[in-house]
């Protein structure tokens, strides 16, 4: 079971962790709720009324990290619009969509990682040397969220644009700086695979 997913009878799935594994998914986690913020009710009057129209932003992140997680919503980046009023009209739908969705992914976002950091907090309470980590199914689909935007951020940092940039990194030298960025980046992956695996029907 170490290194990879497997599933639990009943649903859900399970994967042994040692103490390094343990810290290294932690930490980055944590990393990831830094990055991410928080939330604006946090900042608000106690109104859930007022919270629950509360607006986001309409601007996408300077961060290219957070604009990897929260993309404009149209528009292909990658592409260049026909005209530049299509441009414009692509940047006002952008920007009204992510005014109404971004509270609401940013919220998602942090409690996935939120869930990764209390499951393996639950987890080192009963052993400090890593043990097996059970998850119920929606704890799973938790993870691969979190698990999911972890990779991309440091995706991101990596400069990983396609899968041919994933086949560079196979290659970097162990002397690289970017190194332990690549494994952690690689692991994820496979964690991920494992998981999207295992809930299969």
């Amino acid at each position: 079971m170490s290194g990879h997913f497997e599933p639990l009878p009943g649903g859900g799935a399970a994967v042994a962790l040692d103490d390094v594994e343990i810290s290294i998914i932690r930490s980055l986690a944590v990393q990831l709720l830094e990055l991410i913020g928080p939330g604006p009710a946090e900042n608000a009057p106690e109104d859930p009324l007022a919270e629950l129209f509360a607006e986001g932003p309409s601007e996408p992140p300077a961060d290219p990290v957070l604009r990897r997680l929260f993309p404009d919503a149209y528009g292909d980046p990658g592409s260049e619009p026909v005209t530049p009023g299509e441009a414009d009209e692509s940047r006002a739908h952008s920007a009204e969509f992510r005014r109404f969705t971004e509270n609401d992914l940013r919220a998602r976002k942090r409690e996935n990682a939120l869930a990764v950091i209390r499951t393996l907090d639950a987890l080192t309470s009963v052993s400090r040397e890593g043990g097996v980590l059970k998850l119920s199914r929606g704890e799973c689909e938790q993870w691969l969220g979190a698990l999911n935007d972890l990779r991309l951020a440091i995706g991101s940092r990596l400069e990983v644009a396609d899968e041919d940039d994933t086949d560079e990194l196979y290659r970097l030298p162990d002397e690289d700086p970017r190194k332990p960025m690549v494994m952690a980046y690689l692991w994820l992956g496979g964690l991920q695979e494992t998981l999207v695996t295992t809930l299969m029907p």
